[in-house]
């Protein structure tokens, strides 16, 4: 007889397979780590670069004019930027750690000595931005931008990164933005404070280490707010904006013998406005025209009611395949130089803001840059020719004729000849590489005895023929670029 049992074979399972087991069950763990990290790494991005740009400049004149006698200066300034991003799933955070110096403004072993004004080191960026909108969305972007960061818009004329300057320009501010089927809309604002206060918000906006603007305006913003509406149509961009920046109010007390008189920050601000639209249309296949309207109102920074306007055109014209050509103007208004100017008379003089002045009014920087040149305003008649002898050698000249846009004075009642100079420009682009950039110019201008008046630039005994030269080199390198 035999008797049905329902006990189940024992299996032994060796060491050597118990081990075997385990390592395959490790690997496909780790295996799915490791696809699950580079999925997640297909959706985030980091982005390490890098900038360094040595620049060689003579200056015999550059900015304003000598006198006669004067040596030329040579020096060479350097910028180093060290940058980072890091974009995930509906953020992004961007940073810029900046050095700009002389050479040899440093002692060449350990320096316990350097001042803060030439202390080049700052951080030039710092910000992050956050998508409001899920990657399901219609919706192309619509997002918060937050930090320290650079705002530019169409031609730069007015809010750009003043990338020609070794420092640059950045603003701590937040911008919603939003773009969609070839539109773009951002409202922007900025509050800025000189420390964590316990009390009030008085704003001493005067700053040397950092020139907020352009048109010597010599103190920064208390605060600014904005919105910048454009649109892409088939024919090239059409874009509006409006800006408003507010000044920290002052008065003005004397005391003591003798006696001083100093600005006092109290409650309160100036308003700017600055409100215009800016266009880039093809006209044909050949021919574009480029420009824009701006007004001004409010009050100015030392709160003269303001009311000021600028205009501009520039028309290029392809010749052939390599050649572009063609003229242009711009107006910006200014005050009446035979009239005296109260703390009651209106500002006619416009500031283009917070723009790139170097890319439009001469290579030598004699106008809305850090030397002013007067409250006349500016007539800026332009030639340009841009050659594009190759894909990586471009060669361009520009020819500026300046005038100012209102009387200048003489300083005895009369007038003098508003012709201020005549500027040629002469620049050179190459590319080495895709990373490594030369770039060479040299500019000379002939000044008129206007341009040397003490309604202009205030120069006795003035070299009416400056010059200025410069070569640049400048590496971006991608230190995560694949080889």
């Amino acid at each position: 007889m035999f008797q049905l049992t329902n006990t189940k074979p024992t299996i032994q399972i060796s060491k050597k397979e118990r081990f075997f087991n385990t390592k395959i069950s490790k690997s496909i763990l780790l295996g799915f780590a490791i696809t699950c990290f580079s999925q997640y790494e297909a959706k985030a991005q980091f982005t390490l670069t890098g900038q360094l740009r040595p620049r060689v400049e003579v200056r015999a004149g550059q900015g304003t004019l000598q006198q006669e006698g004067d040596k030329a200066a040579l020096f060479t300034s350097q910028r180093t930027r060290l940058s980072a991003g890091y974009s995930g799933y509906r953020f992004k955070i961007f940073t810029t750690l900046q050095d700009v110096r002389v050479w040899g403004q440093d002692a060449s072993s350990i320096n316990r000595t350097t001042t803060e004004a030439n202390n080049g080191i700052l951080l030039h960026e710092a910000w992050a931005e956050i998508s409001l909108v899920d990657t399901l969305s219609t919706i192309q972007n619509l997002s918060v931008k937050a930090g320290r960061q650079e705002i530019s818009y169409d031609d730069q004329k007015v809010l750009g990164g003043l990338d020609w300057l070794q420092q640059a320009r950045r603003h701590d501010a937040i911008i919603l933005k939003y773009a969609n089927k070839g539109w773009v809309a951002d409202i922007g604002a900025a509050f800025n404070q000189n420390r964590e206060l316990n009390t009030g918000t008085i704003y001493n906006g005067t700053n040397p280490a950092y020139g907020a603007g352009t048109n010597g305006i010599g103190t920064m913003y208390k605060s600014f707010q904005y919105a910048y509406i454009g649109k892409k149509f088939f024919f090239g961009d059409l874009s509006f904006l409006f800006f408003k920046d507010d000044f920290n109010k002052y008065t003005n007390v004397t005391s003591g013998t003798p006696p001083v008189t100093t600005k006092v920050n109290g409650e309160g601000v100036w308003s700017r406005n600055t409100t215009g639209i800016y266009y880039n249309v093809n006209a044909t296949r050949k021919l574009n025209f480029m420009g824009s309207f701006y007004h001004q109102g409010g009050h100015d920074k030392d709160g003269r009611s303001l009311s000021a306007n600028m205009a501009s055109i520039t028309s290029t014209y392809q010749l052939g395949r390599k050649l572009f050509i063609g003229p242009g103007i711009d107006y910006l208004s200014g005050d009446d130089g035979t009239k005296a100017v109260t703390a009651t008379s209106d500002n006619n003089r416009f500031d283009p803001l917070y723009g790139t002045p170097h890319k439009f009014w001469g290579s030598m920087d004699y106008f809305y840059a850090a030397n002013g040149f007067g409250k006349q305003g500016l007539l800026n008649y332009f030639f340009k020719i841009k050659y594009n002898a190759k894909d990586n050698l471009t060669f361009a000249l520009d020819l500026h004729g300046f005038e100012s846009a209102n009387k200048l004075s003489n300083g005895a009642g009369g007038t003098l000849n508003s012709y201020l100079g005549t500027e040629v420009d002469l620049t050179v682009k190459y590319n080495l590489t895709k990373i490594i950039n030369f770039e060479a110019g040299y500019s000379f201008m002939k000044a008129t005895n206007s341009m040397a008046s003490a309604a202009v630039k205030n120069v006795a005994n003035a070299d009416l023929n400056p010059q200025f030269a410069y070569v640049m080199l400048n590496i971006k390198p991608n230190f995560l670029a694949k080889k």
